[in-house]
């Protein structure tokens, strides 16, 4: 505490000194009158980029460009002031140390924000513009090398390993920018991976995984081994982790191991159309947790996939994807029934959906009370766009046909008798 107050009293003692000085004074008025004119003119210069970006072609690689420097109207318009400024101070004279810090400052500012303005995650963007400046604007007042001696005077004692303030910061902004960069080619490595046509869907997700996971672990690595942390010292701690892990994070692990079973035996893998319980879907994606599965009523269910591994799943194109359907179908006893048989599968073949090869089977399964009971059985190859629906639509062609043809579609008949009971007898029984 004492060194801190120490430092505090110098830089007051400081700006009072500067304060006295009318360069100094006059300096500060021309930063202080840049920041406002750029504040004012920031909406024009804006307007001016937006009627250029409206000029260039749609999907121009301008545009992205002119969109940056619309948000940096400020320090940009803030930056050309100050260097006018400083090129008329220098012309008269007097040393401008303020206005060169102040457009070293704009300068790196404006740099930085500029390349991390290109990544796409704009939280861990910022966070490294603002680490990236504030160690730019310590170099450039000169007072890195002191901030870093004074971080490194704050320091405890952990058991036998010593960590000071400097370790902690440098472990922060290396943590900040390690992972940035990692996230960043991690998306970048699974774009690739993805768009491979020489990998299998479900081995397409498991490098992916991989290659993340091995990436965040270098990261930690990295980040540990820059603190100056013995990584040796975590022995203890994995191996408490693992019986933390053993008991309280039984299901996690277990879905974890399961989602690593089915990407390795491929038994489900993305796009296949999967039955468990009541969930008819499309598997879209897989985590290292869950399964996402699409249902036709675009209802997402995330079934764990330890679920997948344990219980019966119908997976309806896991070796092909033709899939066979069948429509129960009764037609009345006057009917001809080879002529029927014939009817109906050239009528379901007529049906986009339904396959020719295998063709549509038409078998009668028996005589039923009211009709005698046939039974089509088909064929799709794209159970992904649903089942019932085609079989509806196979139905209503059924149905047209047999107006067509005259052939009834019988419905249940029940004969009621009504027996006349004479009163006097039943009260002489």
């Amino acid at each position: 505490m004492d060194k801190i107050q120490e430092i505090l009293q110098q830089a007051w003692d400081h700006v009072i000194a500067l304060g006295s000085d009318f360069d100094v004074l006059a300096q500060l008025g021309g930063v202080i009158a840049g920041l406002v004119v750029a504040y004012i003119a920031r909406t024009r210069f804006q307007a001016m980029l937006a009627t250029l970006q409206d000029r260039l072609p749609e999907n121009s690689p301008f545009g992205r460009g002119v969109e940056i420097l619309s948000g940096l109207a400020i320090p940009l318009i803030w930056l050309v002031i100050e260097f006018a400024l400083l090129a008329i101070f220098q012309g008269v004279g007097p040393p401008s140390v303020i206005l060169s810090a102040v457009c070293s400052l704009l300068s790196a500012w404006i740099i930085i924000s500029i390349v991390t303005s290109l990544a796409e995650n704009k939280i861990w963007a910022r966070i490294v513009a603002v680490c990236a400046w504030t160690i730019a604007a310590l170099n450039i007042l000169g007072l890195l090398e002191p901030t870093l001696v004074f971080l490194e005077g704050l320091a405890f004692r952990l058991g036998e390993t010593q960590i000071s303030m400097l370790g902690v910061a440098k472990a922060l902004v290396a943590g900040i920018i390690v992972f940035w960069i990692t996230f960043g080619l991690s998306r970048f490595l699974e774009a690739r991976i993805h768009k491979t046509t020489a990998l299998t869907p479900s081995v397409q997700v498991l490098v992916a995984k991989l290659v993340r996971v091995g990436l965040i672990a270098a990261a930690i690595l990295i980040i540990l081994s820059n603190s100056g942390i013995n990584i040796t010292a975590f022995a203890v701690f994995s191996g408490a982790l693992g019986v933390g892990i053993g008991f309280g994070l039984q299901k996690i692990v277990s879905n974890l191991i399961s989602g690593i079973i089915l990407l390795l035996d491929r038994s489900i893998k993305p796009g296949d159309v999967i039955e468990i319980d009541e969930t008819y879907g499309r598997v879209n994606t897989m985590g290292a947790r869950y399964a996402s599965v699409i249902t036709r009523d675009a209802t997402e269910y995330l079934i764990p996939n330890e679920d997948l591994i344990t219980q019966q799943v119908i997976n309806w194109s896991y070796s092909s994807r033709n899939v066979r359907l069948r429509a129960p179908i009764g037609v009345a006893y006057d009917s001809d029934v080879p002529k029927v048989i014939d009817l109906v599968q050239k009528t379901a073949g007529k049906v986009t959906r339904v396959l020719s090869e295998p063709a549509p089977r038409c078998l009668m399964r028996g005589f039923g009370d009211n009709s005698i009971d046939l039974e089509l059985r088909f064929w799709i190859s794209d159970p992904e766009a649903g089942c019932r629906n085609v079989t509806s639509d196979v139905l209503v062609e059924i149905w047209r046909a047999f107006k067509e043809e005259n052939i009834n579609i019988p419905f249940p008949q029940r004969d009621i008798r009504v027996e006349m009971i004479d009163n006097k007898k039943l009260g002489q029984n």
